[in-house]
């Protein structure tokens, strides 16, 4: 048997960090994640890449910016060529299983070199080496779950993505579920079967992903008397990107009542006790098959989610206010592994994850990326990065893009009609946090700062304040630093002349 410990990452889309109780959520309901910070570490200060899914598990599975390869579109997905932390695990001597979302391998290509089996939660069967089938709405959507959905496309629901209490968990979110149990025979199978090699489990469910709907008991559960305070609707906020102002106005929310803001609301936080219950089973079975103590647990998520904050749902590009790019990840090592538990406030990146895992597994990445690992963070050290960023958007001119294609029946259409705009909406910006301080870049409109203690909600933009254009400019000087360390990479590959 090899020395290596098993590595099993379960990762949710798009949940932000506030969605957990242990983050100070009083509605939420996530005893397994919170018992997972009591075991291993929960970063407070955890920020993706890029608030949407392509771009941001390019940057995760790769440690590498999306500005590196050009990773700023869900229609840009990883050429054969470029380097994945699956990839790496596979040539490093582990059993890599891949179950569940995509969202970076093209169609038209085999993943053989990423994973030894895959299953895409929606045929029983192993998949492995087939071409991708990827999750979507109309796979998991039963009669009962499509009667909800066509309700959600009427009236002012229409952009919303809301639809409240489902049936059963047979229709619309049963995919994630068969993504879980796909978990739980692999793990079973392999505590029978044994092998010389450790495994690498990379889990990618979907909730909880909008539409926003849930079944009991979680539905149900989630009390909405205890939801915390709401942030305010953008249109009443001066000195704010012009893409939220374009998208709030576009999906019609702004006469809803806060009674059903709060209904949304609960609901997303059901499907995020969901996702807790789901962990609950893979660390059952983990601990009932005896792997539990060789495993590496790493739980985290590809971006978060407005869910009704600025009177906006959804995600959009090139906006970082803290519900879409401060993320959880909670990493609990296996036994033998230096831990002190606890929530930490260091600054780090999910972009840290290959250079982590890399640690995990004692060997080196093949590539260059600029990731650093969490190992000595997870051991009690509070100092990891001074500043970590998350970027997106396009220049002018830039139509590939867009992502053209979506017109108003879509439910995506409030942001993506405002991505095709020529005006400033959809154009490149970089957020960079330094300590108490979030600034943002942008290269067509105004800038942003905000300080995060005296202004969590991201409501007073200072970079207007000429009281505080000093700290504007350490900021915009850091930026250049970044983007001077980061700007390309040479391959490891030599050509011939």
């Amino acid at each position: 048997m090899s020395d290596k410990k098993n590595i099993m990452l379960f990762v949710a889309d798009q949940m932000r960090s506030d969605a957990m109780a242990h983050m100070g959520n009083p509605a939420a309901i996530t005893p397994n994640l919170d018992s997972l910070a009591q075991e291993g570490v929960s970063f407070e200060n955890a920020y993706c890449q890029n608030p949407v899914c392509v771009p941001s598990r390019n940057s995760f599975l790769t440690g590498l910016y999306p500005h590196v390869s050009g990773h700023r579109t869900m229609h840009y997905l990883q050429r054969e060529d470029e380097p994945n932390i699956l990839k790496e695990m596979k040539e490093n001597g582990y059993e890599v299983i891949w179950i569940g979302r995509n969202d970076i391998v093209p169609a038209d290509q085999t993943k053989t070199a990423y994973c030894d089996e895959y299953y895409d939660g929606v045929r029983p069967e192993n998949t492995r080496d087939a071409e991708n089938s990827e999750m979507n709405f109309s796979t998991d959507m039963n009669a009962d779950s499509k009667k909800l959905y066509d309700e959600m496309l009427s009236g002012d629901t229409y952009y919303s993505f809301y639809m409240g209490k489902l049936p059963d968990g047979e229709g619309y979110g049963k995919t994630d579920w068969n993504c879980v149990e796909q978990a739980l025979a692999y793990i079973d199978r392999r505590s029978k079967a044994g092998s010389d090699k450790p495994f690498f489990v990379y889990c990618t469910i979907s909730f909880p992903h909008p539409p926003y709907g849930c079944e009991d008991p979680w539905y149900s559960s989630i009390d909405r008397h205890q939801l915390p305070k709401r942030r305010p609707n953008v249109k009443d906020i001066p000195n704010k990107a012009s893409m939220l102002y374009g998208i709030n106005e576009k999906q019609n929310l702004n006469d809803w009542s806060e009674e059903r803001f709060d209904e949304l609301r609960a609901t997303y936080l059901a499907m995020v006790s969901r996702f807790d219950a789901q962990l609950g089973m893979i660390k059952d079975k983990l601990k009932e098959t005896e792997l539990y103590d060789e495993t590496t647990l790493v739980v985290f998520s590809d971006h978060g989610d407005y869910t009704g904050d600025y009177g906006i749902t959804e995600k959009v590009q090139n906006c970082f206010e803290d519900p879409i790019s401060n993320v959880p990840l909670l990493i609990k090592p296996a036994k033998g592994i230096a831990v002190t538990p606890r929530i930490s406030k260091a600054q780090v990146e999910l972009l840290d994850l290959p250079a982590t895992l890399a640690d995990l597994a004692g060997f080196k990445l093949s590539y260059t990326q600029f990731g650093e690992s969490l190992l000595h963070a997870v051991s009690g050290d509070e100092t990891h990065k001074d500043a970590v960023f998350c970027e997106g958007g396009r220049v002018h001119g830039e139509t590939q893009a867009m992502e053209l294609g979506h017109g108003p029946e879509s439910t995506y259409w409030p942001r993506l009609s405002t991505q095709y705009s020529e005006g400033p909406e959809h154009t490149k910006a970089v957020m960079c946090k330094m300590g108490d301080y979030k600034y943002t870049m942008r290269l067509y409109e105004t800038d942003e700062l905000y300080d995060m203690i005296a202004d969590p909600m991201e409501i007073n933009n200072l970079a207007v304040d000429p009281a505080y254009q000093k700290i504007v400019q350490e900021m915009k000087n850091r930026v250049t630093e970044f983007y001077m360390a980061t700007t390309d990479f040479v391959p490891m590959k030599r050509d011939k002349r």
